[in-house]
């Protein structure tokens, strides 16, 4: 949406949030994480972009917010995007640790092709 990874997927944990209905498995971790890696890049608080969206009906007019308001150029978006698809990284044993225990904690500790977050919540949510 508007170029930035993880934008939509944000968009709906805010709006499951303000009706009450985001998981319980989410709420440690949201405005963090991915969510505040976009919000890094945009310039923005968590605070501030859910009150965007909870002042719009559409997703159609968040990303019209965000094309007028959120002026990163093409090498931010790019950044971002790289960052979240490949994070954490081989030497990040931190991350690496996070992942195992995400994983393990998901009943996706045998699953070795699990190499991201990216990969962990597409075989989370049984995309993958």
């Amino acid at each position: 949406m508007c170029g930035w990874m993880h934008l939509p997927r944000y968009i709906d944990k805010i709006r499951l949030d303000l009706a009450g209905k985001l998981h319980p498995d989410y709420h440690p971790n949201f405005g963090k994480g991915f969510d505040g890696a976009w919000l890094k890049a945009a310039g923005l608080t968590h605070e501030q972009f859910v009150d965007v969206v909870k002042g719009t009906i559409t997703d159609g007019e968040v990303a019209d917010w965000v094309a007028i308001n959120v002026k990163q150029p093409e090498d931010e978006r790019g950044s971002h995007a790289a960052g979240i698809l490949d994070y954490p990284k081989a030497d990040d044993q931190a991350g690496q640790e996070r992942l195992k225990m995400r994983k393990e904690q998901g009943g996706l500790g045998q699953r070795t092709d699990i190499k991201s977050f990216i990969d962990f919540i597409d075989a989370d949510e049984k995309r993958q």
